[in-house]
């Protein structure tokens, strides 16, 4: 007769394959945890990116309104209250560019009484244009005073004397001789720059080159702060 012993069940082979089972499980529950998690972070990811770039739209929308609005404001209050050839407005950026005839004798750095009754004049209608409107104000960080020069004369002198003529604008802005009601507000944003001959015809002495011209800088967004800011609680 055969031992029942054989149709014993066989527990530590049950054991084993139950330790499998949950082994296998374990790592399906981990598997599934991973993935959700990732799924998580992938979704969080994607809308800081939409944030980000729902943010930035609104920043090129608000830098077409100032582009599309600044130069006709400009134009608008600067029109018909300064003689034909004097300045000159460019519709698109803005930037008012000043023949230096106005200003200065050739070759010299040294404002003329005129180039002062000019800018006496000038400046305040300028400046009064920037900070009529909020949206301007905040998002004109710089107005650069920029000198000039023909291609008469060596690089080196060009860039000297342009310089010391867009200081010379500059300064006459922070004397006392100058008064206006948003002057405090205007000498934060200036910044004096000389160019030289940089954008002189080289191949003449063209005395249109010879030039102040007065450009705006804007406010650019900066992409690390943007997503600091997003992150913040």
């Amino acid at each position: 007769m055969n031992s029942f012993e054989q149709f014993e069940p066989d527990t530590e082979a049950e054991e084993d394959n139950s330790g499998i089972w949950l082994s296998i499980s374990d790592l399906m529950s981990g598997l599934l945890m991973f993935f959700a998690l990732l799924f998580i972070v992938v979704q969080v990811q994607l809308q800081q990116e939409i944030v980000k770039a729902q943010r930035l739209e609104r920043e090129l929308e608000t830098y077409k309104r100032v582009i599309d609005q600044l130069p006709l404001r400009i134009i608008s209050a600067i029109e018909g209250k300064f003689g034909e050839g004097i300045l000159e407005i460019d519709p698109k950026t803005g930037d008012v560019k000043i023949g230096d005839r106005i200003l200065f004798d050739e070759g010299s750095a040294e404002l003329k009484p005129a180039g002062k009754q000019f800018l006496k004049r000038f400046i305040p209608i300028y400046s009064d244009v920037i900070f009529s409107d909020k949206l301007f104000e905040s998002q004109i960080t710089r107005v650069v005073i920029e000198g000039h020069t023909s291609s008469k004369g060596s690089d080196k002198a060009n860039m000297e004397l342009s310089l010391r003529r867009a200081l010379s604008v500059s300064d006459y802005i922070f004397s006392e001789q100058l008064n206006f009601k948003t002057k405090q507000k205007f000498q934060q944003k200036i910044l004096a720059s000389g160019r030289g001959e940089i954008d002189a015809d080289k191949s003449k002495d063209n005395s249109s080159d010879r030039k102040v011209v007065f450009r705006f800088q804007f406010r650019q967004v900066n992409f690390d702060d943007l997503e600091k800011d997003i992150v913040k609680p």
